[in-house]
């Protein structure tokens, strides 16, 4: 079994690298948003053209 050790040392952030650390958390956000915005749009502008076949052939139940 695994005991933690109890004396552990906690690192403490200067307040520049807080500021560092929350910087990189909102860059990485903005770019994953930008990810997902960016898959969207492909999947739109491939499947985008094909919507008209989908709902008329009676795949999606559109006559």
């Amino acid at each position: 079994m695994i005991v933690a050790d109890k004396n552990l040392e906690l690192v403490t952030l200067t307040e520049r690298q807080r500021k560092a650390r929350r910087n990189r958390s909102i860059a990485i956000g903005v770019a994953l948003a930008a990810l997902v915005i960016i898959f969207y749009a492909a999947t739109i502008v491939r499947f985008g053209h094909h919507g008209a076949s989908l709902t008329g052939s009676g795949l999606l139940g559109g006559g």
